[in-house]
């Protein structure tokens, strides 16, 4: 897989954007990775260059307006989401804010670039409102189940037991990154569905302030981080997140090769986000190249397996029911017959003729014998990508 070149020094610094200089680029602010920028995240992101993000990720206040304290039956009470920072007041001036951040956000990021959003039924249906009004094309709403939700404890509403991220691309336009063999390969071969059951962030995992209480109220899961990068970015990516809060993304960027900018108001936060980025272990460089999408692939005409003896002309290609037969010509072509009709050309104008469909992937379709079993031609076509790999390590 063709990766991004990382900057040798993964240590992350914090910047102070409270006295911002005019720099020689036209932004006020030097882009710089794996760097914590302190400061309101709406003035950061519009002082950074544009273009220059491949993904963001988002986890902003979810504006819950909770009326009073919550008790559990015990009259305990429950450490709720009650931070200044989540208390915006209307749903006007939350719908404002939002716009405001994703209109910022939208500019920073490159044009195949995209963005996941995670909220909750507070605020994510005005999120996503918003997303498209502001030019967005959204590619899928993720379902997170949580498999340890926090109980009800009035009994008076159904157990809140997931949260929804919105992934979406700059524009329709954009070429965004989907590693779906990836995805499909850590899901044991079957294809990744948009609701992830996922453990809310509990127990080591759980950072704590100097009080010893809950370092943030809503601090996520690093599976759940981890998921959204191995399927959407790739090593050397630049990720931005502008309500860090306690580093998550940061940290798992990190252990992952990719770039980290975290956007962030509070010191406690950025106090616990950098001694937390700096413990983060990066994952070996040769672990990190996972499988190449196929679509990034080296292109390889069938003709090429002709040439290199990997199909002989003459040779018969059968359908997976071994119920057509097709002959190879010398040059690329194929042939066969439905007994009235005969059909000759390429691996997929045939294929498809033969299943009178309006398409076909001849590679998956088209199968030689290999002794007693048969395969797809696919495998061919991979081993000669194997060897233009070979060949490209080498020199």
């Amino acid at each position: 897989m063709p990766v991004k070149k990382s900057p040798k020094s993964k240590k992350s610094t914090v910047k102070s954007t409270k006295k911002p200089t005019k720099k020689s680029t036209g932004s006020v602010l030097e882009l710089k990775p794996n760097t914590i920028y302190q400061g309101d995240c709406i003035e950061i992101m519009k002082s950074l260059p544009k273009g220059s993000v491949d993904m963001i990720f988002a986890d902003p206040p979810y504006n819950m307006q909770l009326r009073g304290d919550l008790h559990r039956p015990d009259n305990s009470k429950v450490d709720a989401v009650d931070d200044h920072w989540d208390q915006i007041g209307s749903h006007k001036d939350y719908d404002g804010f939002t716009r405001e951040w994703l209109s910022a956000a939208r500019d920073l990021l490159s044009d195949d670039g995209g963005i996941w959003v995670i909220g909750s039924y507070h605020n994510i249906f005005r999120v996503g409102a918003i997303l498209q009004d502001l030019g967005f094309w959204i590619l899928n709403d993720v379902i997170w189940r949580k498999s340890n939700p926090m109980p009800n404890f009035r009994g008076r509403r159904f157990t809140n037991a997931h949260e929804t991220l919105i992934w979406a691309a700059k524009s329709e336009k954009s070429k965004y990154r989907f590693n779906y063999d990836a995805m499909k390969t850590m899901n044991d071969d079957v294809q990744m569905r948009s609701d992830w059951t996922i453990p809310i962030c509990s127990g080591a995992e759980r950072l704590k302030g100097e009080d010893g209480e809950k370092g943030h109220t809503t601090q996520k899961p690093e599976a759940l981080l981890y998921r959204v990068m191995m399927a959407t970015t790739q090593p050397g990516d630049l990720v931005l997140d502008p309500f860090f809060g306690t580093g998550t993304t940061g940290a798992v960027a990190k252990k992952l090769g990719r770039n980290f900018i975290g956007l962030e108001r509070e010191d406690s936060y950025i106090k616990l986000a950098k001694k937390r980025i700096a413990a983060a272990e990066p994952i070996a460089e040769d672990a990190l190249q996972g499988m190449m999408p196929k679509r990034e692939e080296p292109r390889v005409p069938f003709g090429w397996l002709i040439e290199r003896g990997l199909i002989k002309p003459g040779a018969t290609l059968t359908d997976p029911q071994n119920r057509v037969e097709a002959k190879v010509a010398a040059d690329g072509s194929v042939v066969t017959s439905d007994g009235v009709n005969q059909y000759r050309g390429s691996i997929h104008k045939v294929g498809a003729a033969v299943q009178s469909a309006p398409s076909c992937n001849g590679w998956t379709y088209w199968h030689y014998q290999d002794g007693k079993n048969i395969f797809p031609i696919d495998r061919l076509r991979q081993r000669v990508r194997d060897e233009m790999s070979a060949r490209t390590v080498i020199q």
